[in-house]
């Protein structure tokens, strides 16, 4: 019942790519530096020498994360995480669709929101082959800072993104979808009213629809909002009611400024204390100090405060948390104390009790 309820809902609108142009799926994997057929009208692109240097860096950096990072991962939450919900909420996130996979790899629906604007991919294959360098080096730009530190760097990103003409949130998107093995179905450009239903108005959340698949899997959708979290925001971009209509998911907060720290973002920080069965957080996500006996709280990492620039963020609950169950250091890097020996996670749990309720 709730799926036909979507389905219903998303019946929308704007076509990303002109029927004659290259395929989402070839448009991916040429921006991620991935081989696409000989018949792919992106073919004749894969010729020049600025796209092959390309495709030769990303597959070194993404292999090295991949080794470094995504599979360590992917066993932790395989171990750690055993009872994963089909939706996964990850607000604060930009396009940072690979850790979301990597955390959550069999989510059926990807609820990710930020500042950085949706943007668009043009048919690729009709720009002139002067403009190919100036596209994949503003993506390996943008890109970097993910695959370096674990977060994207919003000041940063907000320029590198709007530098060529594949601009915003979406051809990031792509990247990591291909790099992630998925096959990208189709794309569709989304708009909420404040009821969270799709509207063409112009008004409320601007995002993005993704479907995609692993090969052999079954049908994965990943939904992108282009909006302002704090309660302003929250309140009228109709992507609060749009996310409720999905039901009790998981969350992920990582990298998020401590934003949900903050009163003015109290709105979602409440939705994500209704509506999730399990969130996991650095200590940048609710503070640990807010969730009550309804949550079992599970350390992971050591916990060695906020760096500098958020030093007035520090937790006593979190380091008490940390001191009575140590587990050591987590083999992998998350954060902005990105070195895997000072990185910490936090997975609350929501009683059973509680979810009844």
């Amino acid at each position: 019942m709730k799926r036909l309820l979507l389905a219903s809902l998303l019946v929308l609108p704007l076509r990303a790519f002109a029927a004659e142009g290259p395929s989402p799926d070839d448009t991916a994997r040429f921006l991620a530096g991935m081989p696409v057929a000989a018949s792919s009208p992106l073919a004749r692109l894969q010729e020049d020498r600025s796209w092959l240097q390309h495709a030769n860096a990303f597959g070194a950096a993404f292999g090295a994360v991949e080794q470094r990072q995504m599979s360590r991962i992917r066993a932790w939450s395989g171990a750690n995480l055993p009872a994963r919900r089909s939706t996964v909420f990850y607000f604060f996130s930009g396009p940072d669709f690979l850790y979301a996979n990597s955390f959550f790899p069999d989510a059926t629906t990807y609820v990710m929101a930020g500042l950085e604007p949706v943007g668009a991919v043009p048919d690729l294959s009709r720009l002139p082959r002067a403009s190919v360098p100036g596209v994949v080096r503003s993506l390996q730009t943008s890109i970097r800072s993910v695959l370096h530190l674990s977060f994207f760097k919003t000041i940063d990103m907000r320029s590198d993104l709007r530098a060529s003409q594949a601009s915003g949130a979406l051809p990031v998107l792509y990247v990591f979808l291909a790099r992630s093995g998925k096959t990208v179905r189709s794309t569709e450009f989304v708009r909420l009213d404040a009821s969270g239903q799709p509207t063409a108005d112009g008004r409320g959340a601007q995002g993005v629809k993704i479907t995609f698949a692993s090969a052999g899997g079954p049908e994965q959708t990943l939904y992108y909002f282009s909006t302002n979290l704090a309660n302003d925001g929250f309140r009228t971009s109709g992507i609060k009611p749009f996310c409720e209509r999905l039901g009790v998911g998981d969350g992920l907060v990582k990298s998020a400024s401590y934003l949900l720290h903050d009163s003015t973002f109290s709105d979602v920080r409440a939705f994500l204390l209704r509506q999730t069965a399990t969130i996991v957080q650095d200590d940048t996500g609710v503070p640990a100090a807010l969730f009550d006996a309804k949550w079992q709280l599970r350390p992971y990492g050591s916990y060695h405060g906020p760096i500098a620039m958020f030093s007035g963020r520090y937790q006593p609950r979190m380091a008490e948390l940390f001191r009575r169950e140590p587990r050591g250091a987590l083999g992998f890097g998350i954060g902005y104390r990105h070195r895997p020996n000072e990185s910490s996670l936090v997975v609350a749990t929501k009683r059973e009790t509680a979810l009844a309720q």
